[in-house]
């Protein structure tokens, strides 16, 4: 059982590492610094991969998290359409990715929305994410990981 709480304790921290990781991605898509691929590859790549993060959250790990924090669901639903606005932006992003150069003021705008969310979504949920006891059949884990797969 201590291995299981140790491993809970780290969902907050994993969560701060996969936004960690989110920023990197899209901070190489705006500057144009990704390598090994076209626009086109790493504009869906990373689509691809902030789309089943929030989907995971969506799915598995917010439900989870309003079960045993019900004080957080304000905070969840307004996490949950934070992933809706996103969603539209990065669908329209897929859309520009045929282009030889996406838009700066897209990137741009995606940037200062996806940095808004991922820093509220740190304040606001890494201590009840620490605090859980229960990965409820993995399902916070996959909701805290991030899939670049």
């Amino acid at each position: 059982m201590a291995a299981m709480n140790e491993r809970l304790t780290a969902f907050g921290n994993q969560l701060i590492d996969s936004h960690i990781r989110l920023r990197e991605l899209l901070s190489r898509l705006r500057d144009g610094t990704y390598t090994g691929m076209d626009l086109q590859v790493h504009c869906l790549t990373f689509c691809s991969v902030l789309e089943r993060h929030h989907q995971a959250e969506d799915d598995g790990g917010f439900p989870v998290l309003r079960k045993h924090y019900p004080e957080l669901a304000p905070v969840l639903d307004e996490l949950r359409r934070d992933h809706r606005q996103i969603a539209g932006l990065l669908d329209r992003l897929k859309d520009l990715s045929t282009m030889d150069e996406v838009p700066r003021q897209d990137l741009d705008t995606l940037a200062a929305l996806l940095e808004t969310h991922l820093l509220y979504e740190e304040k606001k949920l890494v201590t009840a994410l620490n605090s859980l006891t229960d990965d409820e059949d993995g399902k916070v884990s996959r909701a805290v990981r991030l899939d670049e797969d």
